[in-house]
């Protein structure tokens, strides 16, 4: 299936590794032009490196009111065009209601929720008919997650923030879309494992809750992002995607 994503032009933020990474990874692997961030430069051109010819490393903090239009154009100056942007970022500090501090709720709500949707507002008044919106956000936005009660409080909230703007720029002809990965194989959930002292013991009761009784791999969350950001997915939009093995019980 030739998804049509051949020199289609696309921001990655938070494509150093892990979700975002394997996500630039497919795209490009299809043909796509795409522009990746990192907190460091040299981390992002490393990265972008790997990734091959069409892909472009910059250096970009998701909550720095100037990198959404700076990687916009910095899209159109390289390649000459902007299709859709995925916003990534990663995930807030773990801890429960009584432990996380203010400190670590108001830098999770600058990067995680007001860099999303000052990234997804700017793309939306720069893309056109055919355009895509996409954002990774996480299973917490249909079920609250034990130990990780920021991403609790702010996923939601961004998925309520997605389905609006669906309605506002539908018109227009520009699609939004929810990705919300489950147990998926990266540095972070590796991490989240290792917090209870026993990460072969936590792995193993993650995977007995999952169907397929695995974690996913990298690979499998980016194929899903490349093609529900690809002219292939052309009339999906609205939703929120789980990528998660079957874990979430509801329809």
């Amino acid at each position: 299936m030739d998804l049509g994503l051949k020199d289609r032009v696309y921001v990655v933020t938070g494509a150093t590794r892990g979700l975002g990474f394997a996500s630039a990874r497919e795209l490009a692997a299809d043909g796509a032009k795409v522009i990746i961030t990192g907190r460091e430069e040299e981390t992002a051109r490393a990265a972008a490196a790997e990734l091959g010819p069409g892909v472009i490393g910059v250096a970009a903090d998701n909550s720095d009111p100037a990198t959404a239009g700076r990687l916009i154009a910095t899209a159109r100056e390289h390649f000459g065009r902007f299709d859709g942007i995925l916003i990534s970022v990663g995930g807030p500090a773990p801890g429960s209601a009584a432990d996380n501090t203010d400190e670590q709720w108001r830098t999770a709500f600058e990067a995680v929720f007001l860099g999303a949707v000052r990234l997804a507002r700017t793309a939306a008044a720069e893309l056109s008919d055919g355009g895509v919106i996409g954002l990774v956000l996480s299973g917490s936005v249909h079920e609250p997650i034990g130990g990780l009660t920021i991403s609790n409080g702010l996923r939601p909230g961004l998925a309520g923030f997605a389905k609006s703007l669906t309605d506002e720029v539908g018109p227009r002809g520009i699609r939004v879309v929810g990705l919300l990965p489950g147990r998926i194989d990266t540095d972070r959930v590796r991490h989240l494992d290792t917090l209870g002292g026993d990460p072969e013991a936590a792995r193993a009761r993650s995977e007995a809750g999952i169907p397929l009784r695995r974690y996913g791999r990298p690979e499998e969350f980016g194929r899903t992002a490349a093609f529900v950001l690809s002219p292939g997915a052309s009339y999906l939009t609205g939703v929120m995607v789980p990528v998660d093995g079957g874990s979430r019980r509801g329809f």
